[in-house]
């Protein structure tokens, strides 16, 4: 199978030629019995995804928000955080979840982390939750960054969730609507408190 480098303005992005005739709005599931450390792990072949290497080349370009009219329900989301405390997605339903899904050696994930942080503030915890889930780190190094992050930060060492979720790069983003279902997508570096998201996040919030 090919890779075909397209530019996006200074970034390029990563086409897999079998998704090209796809809906970009219907998630794949992707396999788990692949070898985790092939491109950041592997191209996964069969699914048209990839989890990306670190060269910039590889890193999708910022896209903003992208609805998901089939609103699929989330993949499962079941991990530790950083104080060893077990994070369920399923448990969050009534909640407007951001799920952000990044690495320390990204820079686009580096310089969007902050606004995480910003974006949870304007809400309660009752109505509204960011869970970064860091992508095939030991929890020294994601700790050495994050800090004392005002929201989870999870730990996907073997990459077991990340390869359910449709991703194809880092950093890549969604935000789940009260009901559990993918609403939005969002690839690239993002402000996540910029109006445009937050604006989607009220929307979600005001929704049955």
């Amino acid at each position: 199978m090919s890779i075909h480098h397209h530019p996006v303005g200074l970034r390029t992005m990563t086409v897999f030629p079998s998704l090209q005739s796809e809906s970009r709005n219907v998630p794949r599931t992707l396999p788990r019995n692949l070898g985790r450390r092939r491109l950041l792990g592997a191209l996964l072949a069969g699914t048209g995804l990839a989890l990306v290497g670190r060269s910039p080349a590889a890193w999708p370009a910022a896209g903003g928000l992208v609805p998901l009219t089939e609103r699929p329900t989330a993949p499962a989301l079941r991990l530790a955080d950083l104080q060893g405390q077990i994070v369920d997605l399923a448990r969050m339903r009534g909640r407007v979840v951001l799920i952000n899904f990044w690495a320390t050696w990204c820079p686009p994930c580096r310089k969007e982390f902050p606004s995480l942080g910003r974006v949870r503030a304007l809400f309660t915890p009752e109505t509204f939750e960011v869970l970064a889930v860091n992508v095939e780190e030991e929890a020294e190094t994601v700790r050495a960054f994050a800090g004392t992050a005002a929201f989870p930060v999870l730990l996907d060492a073997e990459s077991r969730v990340v390869m359910s979720w449709p991703v194809k790069g880092l950093p890549t983003s969604f935000l789940v609507d009260r009901q559990g279902r993918l609403a939005y997508s969002l690839t690239g570096e993002q402000e996540f408190d910029d109006p445009s998201v937050v604006q989607a996040i009220r929307r979600l919030q005001a929704s049955d």
